[in-house]
């Protein structure tokens, strides 16, 4: 691609609104494995001690230039910055894992690079060292502006601290910013998630991420709810509060583009709406995953395990060639998450038989009016998204 057709293109979306993105770029992750306390629904890798930290940046360092074929020189649309916590990362080391991207990698000038971060690390010290950085989206971890909440999800910060990390991050320029919510806590009642969302519209943010809280195995949640020292998550609720926030989302003008994901137009997420359309990526540090098209490989879930491997110019990894059919479920899965649905003539390049599979399998779905055709396919309708990994677990070729 040269320099005239990349100046033509605006990664602050994936494509012209309400469009599946097109182009053929690729995307980096890189998971950075600390967290200063552990959150009691949380399941990711991660560490609360920094003991390794300066190894596990060499380790990194190392994996981005032993992995720096397998996008086969893709252009990166995207940098993620995830995990974990990589706000607890300085400036310098920020700049430091960005400099070996660029260093092996072609990346777009105008490539969307997105730092998630804690409201407690976001000081105005590091807001203003960051925006001198060339990181240009923040997703920020606030998940409520209640403390009752906070507390039971034992986060670290306060409301007032995300408040004004916000505020903030929009001082120093950081425009193209994502909150993340939690939704379903026995804490926040109906009201309080209403005020949640008019305190996102209050500061005038373009893009959210609101999730439904999940005891996941092996959490301190799932202990909390099997020894009574919690309540269990109470679905009636959670879909009630998921019905506030499509409409609420919808009156203030967000696009609904995925089933955790609204956006205000020409902010949908470019990484996270590659991984949803199919897009390449590399996947670096510790338990990180990487996506091909044909096979896809995750890193080793362990620090020193990890670090050890790549100080011998190893790496540590467990890899799965994808079958005709697994390549099918992953782009039901993915696809029937967004707005954009899955296109019955893509579906058909699989064989006959897959298409008439997942036509026979939509029908009772189409029936109860949790799924639509369309002119070109299907796409779950707002009643069917919150039920979605029932409805696309059934259209699976197993």
């Amino acid at each position: 691609m040269n320099e005239t057709q990349d100046q033509h293109i605006n990664t602050s979306t994936t494509e012209k609104s309400g469009q599946a993105p097109q182009h053929n770029f690729g995307g980096i992750y890189l998971h950075i494995p600390f967290c200063k306390q552990a959150c009691h629904y949380c399941n990711f890798h991660f560490s609360t001690s920094m003991r390794y930290k300066s190894e596990m940046i060499a380790a990194i360092m190392k994996e981005i230039e032993i992995q720096k074929d397998y996008l086969q020189n893709l252009p990166l649309q995207s940098i993620y910055f995830g995990g974990g916590t990589p706000s607890v990362l300085e400036t310098s080391e920020i700049e430091e894992l960005l400099s070996q991207i660029y260093k092996f990698h072609k990346v777009l000038p105008n490539a969307e690079i997105t730092l998630e971060a804690n409201p407690d690390d976001l000081t105005e010290t590091k807001l203003q060292q960051l925006s001198e950085t060339r990181i240009n989206r923040l997703s920020i971890g606030v998940q409520s502006f209640f403390n009752t909440d906070l507390k039971y999800m034992n986060r670290a910060h306060d409301a007032s601290e995300a408040i004004n990390c916000i505020k903030n991050a929009q001082k120093y320029g950081f425009n193209n910013l994502t909150i993340d919510l939690i939704y379903g806590t026995p804490t926040m009642n109906n009201s309080q998630w209403q005020t949640n969302l008019q305190t996102i519209f209050d500061l005038n943010i373009s893009h959210i991420s609101c999730y439904c809280l999940t005891v996941e195995p092996k959490t301190a949640l799932e202990h909390f709810v099997k020894t009574g020292k919690s309540e269990a998550v109470d679905e009636t609720q959670a879909a009630t509060q998921f019905e506030i926030l499509v409409e609420e989302m919808t009156k203030n003008g967000f696009e609904h583009y995925e089933i955790s994901n609204f956006a205000k137009p020409n902010f949908y997420a470019v990484h996270n709406s590659n991984y949803w359309t199919g897009k390449k990526y590399l996947g670096v540090g510790p338990s990180a995953h990487s996506f091909n098209g044909e096979t896809r490989q995750w890193n080793v879930a362990h620090n020193q395990q990890y670090i050890n491997s790549l100080e011998k110019d190893e790496l540590n990894f467990e890899l799965e060639n994808l079958s005709s059919n697994d390549q099918f479920n992953e782009y039901i899965m993915t696809g029937l998450r967004t707005k954009w649905g899955v296109n019955l003539v893509k579906i058909e390049n699989w064989g006959e038989n897959i298409k008439q599979h997942f036509i026979e399998k939509a029908q009772p779905f189409l029936e109860n009016e949790t799924m639509v055709q369309t002119e070109d396919g299907f796409i779950l309708t707002s009643k069917g998204r919150f039920l979605s990994d029932g409805i696309i677990s059934e259209l699976f070729m197993v």
